[in-house]
């Protein structure tokens, strides 16, 4: 490949790169200005200075911009998590201390919030911006089996399934409808009570 070819690759992917960040932080500013349901794709495309068409080469649908948004947010959430639950002895302190970061990032625009969660669970699997969204899932339950396995008692399998099963716990009780008005820390609690039952102590 000619040099000026590859001059040329290089600016049209740093091109490419420029417009999905004005994208992403048009989308950004609506979704928490406005909340997911009350801001079109027309909208982030006027503040992101795109075409529409331009718009759904990144992303098809609000739902899939909604993920591409809040996968930055939540990726930060669970390295703090990450960082604040190894600070912490006990299993099931750290793994609420792992966990109260996702929660707050969830409830930053309480709809946005839930749909997220939502978009990650029915969104179509081949869209790039779902898989990351299942990416930080995964990872997050590596981390609460990680905090699980500081007990040498705890097989890999057991837990595993554990994780999965805090992660489900996380999960609903953040999209409950009933939960809507529960503010970050009534959230953590109950999460927490829930881990209990789980875990027993």
């Amino acid at each position: 490949m000619s040099t000026s070819a590859s001059n040329a690759l290089g600016r049209r992917e740093r091109n490419k790169q420029l417009k999905l960040e004005r994208i992403t932080a048009a989308a950004a500013e609506l979704f928490a200005e406005h909340g997911i349901d009350d801001v079109t794709t027309q909208q982030i495309a006027e503040r992101a200075d795109v075409g529409t068409g331009t718009l759904f080469l990144y992303a098809k649908t609000k739902g899939e911009l909604l993920l591409l948004v809040q996968n930055a947010h939540y990726a930060v959430a669970l390295e703090k998590g990450i960082a604040a639950a190894e600070a912490t002895p006990d299993a099931r302190a750290a793994i609420v201390t792992l966990l109260r970061p996702i929660v707050e990032c969830n409830r930053v625009q309480v709809e946005n919030g839930r749909t997220y969660l939502r978009e990650m669970v029915f969104a179509e699997p081949s869209d790039g911006h779902h898989a990351e969204a299942l990416r930080i899932v995964g990872e997050t339950e590596d981390a609460v089996a990680s905090i699980l396995r500081r007990d040498p008692k705890s097989s890999e399998e057991r837990a595993a399934a554990l994780a999965r099963i805090v992660s489900a716990v996380m999960f609903l009780t953040l999209t409950a409808s009933t939960n809507v008005d529960l503010t970050v820390d009534e959230l953590v609690d109950d999460i927490d009570r829930q881990i209990v039952a789980l875990l027993g102590g």
